[in-house]
């Protein structure tokens, strides 16, 4: 990159979302340059799972966000799909106790009310779906509009489509300030030169809040830190994503501790992915035996076949949180110019289409397909708290 550049579009972060909206910035005629502090996918879309869930979203903009990216993903994606290992493996969400069967129920009624596919399954029927399940839970349900990607063979195939089309990526490029004329956001500033813009997008996930404090302004996402276990490869054991109830709250919960729910998934490679972990500790990558215990546990309790298979690794990523469970998507009316796709916490990867093709349709002055009013920057969920008052 020379010492100055300009373009339409400056993509801030290359994983799912920044490469998504690169994608579908391109695909508007925009020019773009995605400027990348590490390498491409080197934040949180390295470290997870690749889920594309309904399942565990309770009615409102984030489901409605879910189900309209669902649609992008089945429809405009369909071609590429062989490209990130589209799955459409379907969710089986089981409940241990008559009060989990309770609850789980009255989620499903909801969640069909609110356009979500779900189906009840009898517990005599459950083997044939997961047959190294436990038999000891009191209820079960199937979504079959769950999938999953593989989210780094994503995110790299959407940049190299993105630059078939004409954009340029930069990595090893982070951002140190923006460029301004008055309060509008003008390009930004990096390690390696000013490039001009119109536009810039915050992509940066877990570290957005870090990248608006640059531009002054109050953006509340933190990272919310969570582990994962790799098994040894083993014969094909879990057939769909399982998990149990209580992951839904755990997903919306705000407490900073440690909460672990259980989430189990094979891969195409014979290993089994077991999850998950949640807790706001910062940018903190010190392996926390307490988490990766309290997940294995858990899972043997569903998967109590599991218990002499060994785990051949365990890794760590920081979901995106935002304090009121809802993503980041438009324009910052603090600073005109600059714009926002982030504070998805771990739905990144399933929403980041959706995200993107709204965001650009935003942009280039187009009615957005959904709206973005309860994703707005300046929404008053997210405003600073009061002097004293702790977050």
């Amino acid at each position: 990159m020379t010492r100055h550049s300009a373009c339409d579009v400056v993509v801030i972060g290359a994983g799912a979302v920044g490469a998504a909206v690169a994608w579908y910035a391109t695909g508007a005629g925009l020019s773009v340059t995605v400027v990348e502090r590490g390498a491409i996918v080197s934040g949180s879309s390295s470290s997870c799972e690749g889920n594309l869930l309904v399942s565990d979203k309770e009615p409102g903009p984030e489901l409605d966000l879910a189900l309209y990216s669902h649609r992008v993903w089945a429809d405009e994606l369909v071609d590429f799909r062989a490209l990130w290992e589209f799955d459409f493996k379907g969710g089986l969400v089981v409940a241990a106790t008559t009060e989990g069967r309770d609850g789980l129920t009255d989620l499903a009624e909801r969640q069909r009310a609110a356009g979500v596919i779900v189906q009840d399954v009898p517990l005599d029927e459950v083997p044939t779906l997961e047959p190294h399940l436990t038999r000891d839970i009191a209820s079960a349900a199937f979504y079959p509009q769950d999938c999953q990607v593989q989210p780094i063979l994503l995110a790299a195939h959407l940049l190299r489509m993105a630059r078939s089309r004409g954009a340029t990526v930069h990595t090893d490029t982070p951002v140190t300030g923006f460029v301004t004329a008055g309060d509008r956001v003008t390009g930004v500033r990096t390690s390696s030169g000013e490039i001009s813009a119109p536009i810039v997008v915050n992509c940066a996930g877990a570290w957005a809040g870090e990248v608006a404090a640059l531009a002054g302004n109050h953006l509340p996402v933190l990272p919310r830190r969570g582990f994962v276990l790799v098994t040894e490869p083993l014969p094909p054991t879990v057939f769909h994503k399982v998990y149990a109830g209580e992951y839904v709250a755990a997903t919306q919960s705000g407490d900073a501790g440690l909460q672990t729910s259980t989430v189990i998934e094979g891969t195409e490679g014979g290993t089994v992915l077991i999850g998950s972990s949640r807790e706001r500790v910062g940018f903190d990558k010190t392996p926390s035996l307490p988490a990766i215990r309290e997940i294995a546990a858990k899972a043997l309790r569903l998967y109590p076949s599991l218990r002499q298979v060994s785990v051949m690794r365990t890794y760590l990523g920081f979901r995106p949180y935002c304090p009121d469970h809802l993503p980041v998507i438009g324009e910052d009316p603090r600073t005109p110019g600059l714009w926002h796709a982030t504070g998805h916490e771990g739905a990144g990867i399933g929403l980041s289409v959706g995200t993107a093709k709204l965001l650009v349709q935003a942009m280039t002055g187009q009615p957005t397909e959904l709206p973005l009013t309860p994703f707005a920057p300046d929404r008053p969920t997210l405003a600073p708290a009061p002097t004293g008052v702790p977050t």
